[in-house]
């Protein structure tokens, strides 16, 4: 009866657009009140959730995006992009794929990916003569690429929550990041190919040369947090510290987008931000405890490997389950909620816990494109100033491009293993 309750409030709450911490800790007052548990459990669960050193690093990774946000560093890596590969047909379209890898490796986070390339990209693809409704599903689809390419935040959850090094984390998506981008270049080349969508001209060497000096700054900082965290100076809640601080000094001296004018709402900002994904974290680990108590994940597990303890079959099963709550879930709180639980179903049947967190970050980035409730899609329509139905039918090459890389990832290990075992040890 308790359980039913729970989850019948928190659907209830979620459809009629609660924000979603809200709607986890509602649906568990609900079920600690008929229960008649002592809500002494609600500050002590959610304190426990948030009481774990590696959590340190997310302020400091949110800061340091903000920092490189203010810092005009979206201009310049849209626009070394552009003088890569402007020049081929659909070129600006390669350029937002390949500007999202650049950037997403310094915010970590697709809808900041999306709101901060889109502003640039889809205005500037529309009046380039691209449709305005590919423009958005390009950026949508590219954002997804971010949290997959160190640094990550939700690889920083999905590190804590499985006990495995947030380094080995980091590196493990870098081919899939590489490689889910290649794929998205791929689709939409010959997609500019078959609608005949322009092309720019082609960048000079010294252009190339100027654009690649002036994005070199922002490139460098994901070169140095994964490089200290692999060579052991310093940890991942360091390195967001030493993120931070670079970030600062090149958007300040370097960029010259960043004042002292403009330094405290910056930090507003990063205060209301990771203020929302503490709290977030928290009541996700309320709920979490409430679904542990009663057995669920075991029950989960034992439903899936009673259906068949074939490995394709079970991470088929693994990938449909977190693609469906990735599409109206906040992927912190499907991963604390859910990943507990379907990580011993994957290492049940042999995966590697740092293979199995790869697949789950990636699964719910992909859910963050799916309609109908895609968040970064809602992003894209707004700023596009598009219905959703049609950014909707634009993106669907997208998603077949992404599923078939997430069925690559699910199942060659090696794509996700091999550059942490080379660098960091079996």
């Amino acid at each position: 009866m308790e359980i039913a309750v729970l989850f019948c409030v928190f659907l209830v709450l979620l459809l009629v657009g609660i924000p979603i911490a809200f709607s986890l800790g509602i649906a568990s007052l609900s079920y600690l009140l008929l229960s008649d548990i002592s809500l002494t459990i609600v500050p002590q669960r959610m304190y426990g959730g948030i009481d774990t050193f590696v959590l340190l690093c997310i302020p400091g990774f949110v800061l340091a995006g903000n920092l490189m946000n203010v810092g005009n560093i979206t201009d310049h890596i849209v626009r070394f992009a552009n003088a890569l590969v402007g020049h081929i047909r659909g070129g600006l379209g390669l350029a937002n794929v390949g500007g999202s890898m650049i950037f997403g490796g310094i915010s970590g986070t697709a809808v900041a990916d999306a709101a901060s390339i889109g502003s640039v990209m889809i205005p500037g693809m529309a009046r380039a003569g691209y449709d305005k409704p590919f423009a958005a599903a390009v950026t949508a689809a590219s954002s997804t690429v971010g949290p997959i390419i160190p640094p990550s935040v939700p690889m920083i959850i999905a590190g804590s929550l499985s006990g495995v090094s947030v380094g080995r984390m980091f590196l493990a998506g870098a081919i899939p990041g590489l490689l889910l981008g290649l794929a998205m270049m791929i689709t939409v080349y010959i997609l500019a190919v078959k609608r005949g969508y322009p092309r720019e001209r082609r960048s000079t060497f010294k252009e190339l040369i100027k654009e690649g000096r002036s994005a070199f700054w922002a490139l460098m900082m994901t070169f140095i947090i994964l490089y200290g965290i692999i060579g052991g100076f310093f940890t991942p809640t360091e390195a967001s510290i030493v993120a931070s601080l670079y970030a600062l000094v090149i958007g300040m001296f370097v960029y010259k987008g960043i004042t002292w004018r403009n330094l405290p709402q910056i930090v507003v900002d990063t205060v209301l931000t990771s203020g929302s994904l503490m709290l977030l974290v928290g009541l996700a680990n309320l709920f979490g405890w409430i679904l542990t108590s009663q057995q669920i994940p075991q029950m989960i597990a034992d439903q899936i490997l009673g259906f068949s303890a074939n490995p394709i079959v079970v991470i088929l099963i693994l990938n449909l389950i977190l693609l469906v709550v990735g599409t109206f879930m906040e992927t912190i709180a499907a991963l604390i909620i859910l990943f507990p639980a379907l990580l011993g179903v994957a290492t049940g049947v042999g995966m590697d816990p740092v293979h199995f967190g790869l697949m789950a970050v990636l699964n719910l980035m992909i859910g963050l494109t799916t309609p109908p409730l895609g968040v970064c899609l809602f992003v894209v329509s707004g700023i596009g100033k598009l219905p959703m139905l049609r950014v909707a039918r634009a993106i669907v090459p997208f998603l077949i491009c992404n599923l078939v890389v997430l069925l690559l990832v699910s199942y060659v290990p090696a794509l996700s293993l091999w550059l942490p075992n080379l660098l960091m040890g079996d």
